[in-house]
Parts: C-alpha cells; structure tokens; sequence
C-alpha cells in the first residue's frame, strides 16, 4: 500500500486553509491512501482549530513560532513517522493549486525521481513584476551551478520527495528550506526532477521576508553558507586563489619599480601585497579545516540517517505489537 501525505507548513492561515486542504485530491493514480498534515508553526489565529473543523488528517503544533525551515523539517519527520510512502510540501496560502499534486508524485511513483520541484514557470506570472522575474531567473541560475541540478523554480515550496528522499534530508537554515535542500540534494547525489504546475491568483504578500531585498540577502547568505558546507574546500581555494591573486599585483608592480631603480616610497605596494598574500594562505588554511569539517558532517548525515531508520523501525514495530 502507497501512503501519500501531504504536508501544509502554516503560521496564522485560518483563512486560506480551508480552500488550501479543499483543493488536494484524495485520489491519485498508484496511491492508495491520501492524508493531509499541517504543521502549525505557533499560529494566533486559531489555524489549528479550523484543520480540526475541516478534517484535517494529522496536525502537528509548534508551541512557537520557529520558522519555515524547522516547521518544514519537523514536518517531514511527522510524515515519516506516520508512514509516508512519498511526501508532498504546498503551502498554506493555497499558491499552488492541488491539481498539480499527481503530476508531482508520478515520477517518483515510476521510480525516475527522489525529490520533484514544481516549477510555476515565474515569467508567465503576472503578479511579478520584471524585477522580480529577472532575480528569479539568476537565483535559479546560480542554484542550478552549485547544487548541479537541472531545475526550473528554485524557491519553489511545491515539492514531492520519496521516503529515502525525506530520510535524507537535513535542514541547517532557519530562513527557508527551499535553496538548502536543493544544494544539499545535488550533492548527496539524489536525482530531482521538475515538472511545471500552475498557481492560484496571489491572496496576500508573503510572511517570510519583508521586501524583496531582504529576500535577496537571506538566500544569497543561505547559498554561500550551504556551498561552503558541502563543497567547502573549493570555496575556500577560490576566494585563497582570489586574495593571492590581487596581492600578487602591488608585489609586481613594486619588484618592476625596484629594478628599475624606483622602488624607494612604494614599499607601501609590497606591504598591501604582502598582507593580501598572507591572508590568501590563511583562506587556504581554513579551507583545508572546514573539508576535515565537511566530511565529519557527511559522516554525522550518515549515523543521523541510520538513527531515524531505526526509530521508525522501532515504532513501527511497536504499532504492530499493539494490534
């Protein structure tokens, strides 16, 4: 039997998610059961009563309000232990309509997929202005170059990930999962596919950022902390390599001045190159600890993996005792 649940990350959406949970299909092609979790991430407005109202299979309740990346996190981990074959991620403000759900969960079913991103092809979008589109194209973009990952809609929260998948997933970030995981799946190697889906017309501006800048700076610090954690040998090499190389020209220029006889009030030249070069080698140096980190993560992945196959061995194997 195929269990798919679907997850609905929520902070303060009594008045989406009535429609949100309405538009999810209860019957899918090659899944036999069909339930609905939302993570109520320390709502004030009563969102856990209304999914207790509408049925609502399974709620999970953050006694705080601890952000998109955690809520996420522990809502996968809700799903595993209930026994979710495939999970899929939508959010609570109805976005993305349900329909899109089979088209989501079918190239895992045919066993193409660990993970599927819904890619809402964010050019046709009217709502978003020519700004925001361009920035959307070259986060994709640069998304697309560290994770290795061919994908569409990076930031996309519309997501069906396999049980192995979901198993495998780690969240570090507290700002958003969508970017992290997308590096952290390109790199532990995971096959992600993308398949277009549509959109519900915008009822509201996002809670997760205030202006598009602020957006901006928290994903590019998520995509150079996530790139150094798992590439961070050659991150650290680059920004070395950089530091020598702009050290290396007041070098030369002052080594040409002296030869020429005109070496004497540009010491300063040798002493800025000097202290770029230094500072190049320190980089290097920190790279070479954060790869000893970086595998010692890996490692930790690992044991964190076989630790939750366990637990869940563990409780299934309580629940059939039970019966």
């Amino acid at each position: 039997m195929t269990k798919l649940i679907v997850q609905i990350p929520c902070y303060n959406e009594a008045d989406t998610l009535p429609g949100t949970v309405a538009d999810i299909p209860r019957k899918i092609d090659g899944i036999d059961v069909v339930e609905v979790l939302i993570i109520d991430d320390g709502s004030t407005d009563g969102t856990a009563e209304v999914a207790r109202s509408i049925g609502v299979d399974h709620i999970i309740r953050n006694k705080s309000n601890m952000g998109l990346a955690k809520t996420f996190a522990n809502g996968l981990r809700a799903c595993l232990e209930r026994g979710a074959d495939i999970i899929v991620n939508t959010d609570g403000d109805n976005q993305y309509k349900g329909a899109g759900i089979p088209d989501l969960v079918k190239p895992i079913l045919e066993g193409r997929a660990d993970i599927v991103v819904g890619d809402r092809g964010t050019d046709k979008i009217a709502h978003f202005s020519g700004f925001k589109k361009r920035l959307q194209r070259l986060g994709t973009a640069v998304v697309r170059r560290l994770s290795g990952l061919k994908i569409g809609d990076a930031v996309s929260g519309f997501r069906a990930y396999s049980r192995e998948a979901a198993l495998r997933t780690n969240v570090v970030t507290r700002f958003s999962y969508t970017v992290e995981t997308l590096i952290h799946a390109g790199n532990s190697h995971m096959t992600v596919v993308s398949v277009p889906v549509a959109t519900n017309e915008k009822v509201r501006e996002s809670r997760l950022y205030k202006g598009i800048f602020s957006f901006v700076r928290k994903q590019v610090f998520t995509m150079i902390r996530s790139y150094a954690m798992y590439r961070a040998l050659r991150f650290f090499t680059l920004v070395s390599l950089i530091l020598i190389g702009i050290g290396a020209l007041p070098v030369i220029r002052f080594l040409i001045l002296f030869m020429l006889g005109q070496g004497q009030g540009n010491i300063q030249s040798l002493v800025l190159g000097g202290v770029l070069i230094t500072l190049g080698v320190i980089t290097f140096a920190v790279g070479l600890l954060a790869d000893a980190v970086a595998v010692n993560r890996r490692l930790l992945e690992s044991t964190l993996e076989t630790v939750r196959r366990m637990e869940l061995d563990a409780a299934r194997q309580d629940k059939d005792a039970r019966k």
